[in-house]
């Protein structure tokens, strides 16, 4: 049962043999030396709960059959050496003892620093060795198909295997949640735990502190279209992502303020208020309307209800990179995580239910989603409000935004007898009018499955075999 919790060590698929050669080869010729095993994390997309994560709410994603596979070779001296099989990505070198990771510019290979660090932290052993790894993504860049969370997970199962250290799948999770941290990115763990945990076939509901998951069994006439809409965003390189956290922080107090025997400062998440107050999420709602103003909290308003100084402020809600944001939209912000909460709640008992118009409904939900994501959480984006809007107008029962949004990927639910015709309307109407995007369809349109999460790969070595004998 113990090897269940662990991730699991597999023989390499049939269709991934050819993919995973060339990794290893270009290991050879890079190193000189045979990889002595691989190390893969899928990304993941998230069907329903964006942006609730980090206010202590369960999520609902699935991992995707896009990942980040590392060859990979244990280094006594203690050396970490990256090579990206992109040219366009630096390599990188460094001891594995002097790791140090800036928050200034989010280059891929301190992504696969941030999961050494933690390993390395959570051992806190004497002897420590670094590897050798060759890097290879299919994962797209700044998508919101979350392949900074699997360059981490890849990292640190290639460190823990590399020192021949053992942990549970969901504690791996946590220590790769906590530190992407180092880069300045302040998440709540989903990415992680879905990239770590998953099972093929499912999507998995992933409660938080602590974390825990269940297998979701989605309709059986359900298939999922991504589209990516090109319009980049870099999560660690702009603000935008971290004020959405703080906006949350500061509602959560704000809120806190208003009821009897709470101490504001005791309260970090939205999460945290409903539980301490006991409340339902539509009573949450209902708090949200009566106690907060619709209008943006500028910074001095702020810090009178908390009353605090502007400094004060920074070291009880900001983070390093808001301390300059002047206009909190506390009651958008606040509304759509406790709306978002309920969603995922409502998705997962229908998907348990299994009600003959389940495919409709789940589409519904995500359709609100999209709707909330756009208007009261300002995450979206021309491009994904456009390519949300294509695909239902071509077959989507629902679509919307997912990942952090401001650029990157829809998600869509079809009934799976609809995904050709669906994926031929959204290149045409999406795609075709815009030559750059058209000539990108075949990496930024794709059908997929509920993939199976992280594992380690034997290498197969150039060994002779003997035939057994009975």
């Amino acid at each position: 049962m113990a090897q269940d919790k662990n991730p699991p060590t597999l023989p390499i698929p049939e269709d991934k043999k050819e993919r995973f050669e060339k990794i290893k080869a270009k290991f050879i010729e890079i190193y000189g030396e045979e990889p002595k095993f691989f190390s893969r994390a899928p990304g993941r997309v998230n069907l329903i709960g964006e942006h609730i994560d980090y206010c202590g709410y369960s999520v609902l994603p699935m991992a995707v059959e896009l990942d980040i596979v590392m060859a990979v070779s244990p280094d006594t001296q203690g050396q970490i050496s990256l090579v990206n099989t992109d040219p366009q990505y630096q390599s990188y070198n460094v001891d594995a003892n002097q790791i140090v990771i800036t928050k200034d510019v989010p280059h891929w290979y301190k992504y696969v620093l941030c999961g050494i660090q933690g390993i390395k932290e959570h051992f806190q052993s004497d002897t420590l060795r670094g590897f050798k790894a060759v890097v290879d993504g299919t994962v797209p860049r700044s998508a919101g198909l979350s392949s900074s969370s699997a360059l981490v997970c890849c990292s640190a199962l290639s460190m823990l295997k590399a020192n021949e250290w053992t942990m549970s799948k969901e504690q791996l999770a946590e220590v790769c949640a906590k530190c992407e941290r180092f880069i300045g990115t302040e998440g709540g763990g989903m990415d992680q735990a879905i990239s770590l945990t998953a099972v093929a076939g499912k999507a998995k509901l992933i409660e938080f502190n602590p974390l825990r998951t269940q297998d979701v069994l989605l309709p059986p006439n359900a298939a999922f279209v991504v589209g990516n809409s090109l319009a980049e965003m870099n999560k660690a390189a702009t603000p935008q992502f971290n004020t959405r956290v703080v906006e949350c922080r500061l509602a959560a107090q704000v809120l806190a303020t208003s009821q009897e025997g709470v101490k504001w400062r005791e309260i970090r998440r939205l999460g945290e208020l409903q539980e301490k107050l006991g409340y339902t999420l539509d009573e949450m709602l209902n708090l949200v309307t009566s106690k907060l103003h619709p209008e943006p909290y500028i910074k001095q308003e702020v810090c009178e209800i908390l009353e605090v100084t502007p400094e004060e402020l920074v070291e009880t809600s900001l983070s390093a990179n808001t301390t300059h944001v002047d206009s909190f939209s506390l009651y958008n912000r606040a509304t759509h995580v406790y709306s978002e909460a309920k969603r995922v709640v409502q998705f997962k008992a229908i998907c348990d239910q299994q009600p003959g118009n389940a495919l409709e409904q789940l589409g519904e939900l995500m359709n609100q989603s999209h709707a909330s994501c756009r208007d009261m959480y300002d995450c979206s984006h021309p491009d994904l409000d456009t390519l949300v809007e294509v695909s239902k107008a071509n077959g989507a029962v629902g679509s919307r935004m997912t990942g952090a949004g401001w650029g990157g990927c829809t998600v869509s639910i079809v009934n799976a007898e609809k995904v050709s015709s669906l994926l031929a309307g959204v290149k045409a109407g999406y795609y075709q009018p815009n030559p750059d995007k058209f000539s990108k369809v075949d990496e930024a349109l794709f059908a997929t499955t509920p993939g199976g999460g992280a594992a380690f790969y034997i290498a197969q070595h150039r060994n002779i075999l003997f035939p057994i004998v009975h």
